[in-house]
């Protein structure tokens, strides 16, 4: 089983939030059902990035790390087409 993080863009404000879940189709669903409180009055918003982990540490230490400057510097390199374009 994967453990994934997942980024979301809000399209109104183009902020990135950054999430861990096991199950991404399930979590996709409760931010989209206003389900999630940092979420909810944040639509819409569209998945833009995610990563499998094969277990949950190495999966939550990522999120941690996404969640750093270098991390949002890592982010900025990987999706440079993507934010500019």
């Amino acid at each position: 089983m994967f453990h994934y993080i997942y980024i979301l863009q809000f399209k109104n404000t183009k902020e990135l939030y950054k999430g861990y879940t096991k199950n991404l189709k399930l979590r996709l669903e409760q931010h989209k059902n206003n389900k999630v409180e940092y979420t909810k009055n944040k639509s819409p918003f569209k998945l833009i990035y995610f990563e499998g982990c094969l277990n949950q540490q190495d999966a939550t230490h990522r999120e941690k790390y996404l969640k750093t400057y270098l991390g949002r510097m890592f982010l900025k390199n990987r999706l440079k087409s993507y934010l500019t374009g």
